[in-house]
Order: C-alpha cells, then sequence, then structure tokens
C-alpha cells in the first residue's frame, strides 16, 4: 500500500463513518471492498445515511475467494442471501443480482491456479502426468458449463448487486 498514490481521492475515512451529510449522494458504487472491512453491515447502514431517496447503490464482492490482501481479509464471500437481509434491514430494494461465473467457471480457475499453488506450498512441481490431468480436468469442466442450467446458485465468483434507497 506504500506505493499507492492516494493523492487525487475526495475523501479517505472510514467506510462506516463518512463525512458527508446525510442525502449527499445519488449513488454509491462499492466495488470489492466488502470482504476487506470487519463489520460490511456497518457499511451498508453508512451507504442508506449518504445516498438520497432512490439513489442507486452498485456493489460487487466475492461469492467465494481465497485470502488476499491479508491481513485486512475478514471474508471469503456473500451469498445473495447476505444481500437480500443486509439491503432490506439499511432500506434498500435489489433492482438486480447477478451472478459473476459458475460452478463450472469457479473449479476451473481453482485448477488452472494448481501448479502455482503447489510450487508456492509444497515446493514441489507438477510432472507431467499431473500437468496431463489438469488439462483432462478442465476439459470436463468446460463440456458441463456448456450444458450448464443454474450452478451459479451453488458457487460463484462473487455477485454484481443493483439496489435502491426506499427508506
Amino acid at each position: 500500500m506504500d506505493s499507492w498514490d492516494n493523492s487525487k481521492l475526495d475523501i479517505i475515512s472510514d467506510i462506516s463513518s463518512i463525512p458527508r451529510k446525510n442525502s449527499s449522494f445519488d449513488a454509491i458504487m462499492c466495488i470489492e471492498v466488502l470482504e476487506h472491512i470487519p463489520y460490511p453491515n456497518e457499511a451498508f447502514k453508512e451507504f442508506s445515511r449518504l445516498i438520497k431517496m432512490g439513489g442507486k447503490l452498485i456493489i460487487t464482492a466475492p461469492f467465494c475467494s481465497m485470502t488476499h490482501f491479508a491481513p485486512y481479509h475478514f471474508s471469503t464471500g456473500f451469498s445473495k442471501y447476505f444481500y437480500e437481509k443486509a439491503l432490506k434491514e439499511n432500506g434498500f430494494r435489489i433492482l438486480e443480482i447477478t451472478p459473476n461465473g459458475n460452478y463450472y467457471k469457479f473449479l476451473a480457475q481453482i485448477t488452472r491456479g494448481l501448479p502455482d499453488i503447489v510450487a508456492k506450498y509444497s515446493n514441489s512441481r507438477m510432472n507431467v502426468f499431473e500437468k496431463l490431468f489438469i488439462l483432462l480436468m478442465l476439459r470436463i469442466l468446460n463440456k458441463y458449463n456448456k450444458k450448464d442450467t443454474v450452478s451459479n446458485e451453488l458457487l460463484c465468483f462473487g455477485y454484481h448487486v443493483l439496489a435502491e434507497k426506499i427508506t
């Protein structure tokens, strides 16, 4: 973070205590942030305070993620049921909730990363047969991905949410 250039940011503050007046914004966009805050409901409460009636809240966050940006990683993800409950409790109505990816695409991404994980966490290198197994597994996952109906109900990368402030 030391190399980040924050000089052009308009606001630097705690997400649950943003120094602006009530109903200051027509919209807030919160992209891939929720998993990095210890109490996401406090952020929703603050967004509700800041957004004008009828204003929009745009959110993306993982449903299932590996640890990243440690030690500022507090959740591996959020389900659509989390959004339905938490946003309603904070005066929002969900207009759209769209899964990003599905079960097969998620497993394929994890499978593609396996050689790097093996190298980093077991100090080993995969042999040619293991690499061929990965290629076979990717073909199998792609086959079923093409036939997918709604596996995103089980697993996806995350959700894109559009909500409107109603109370």
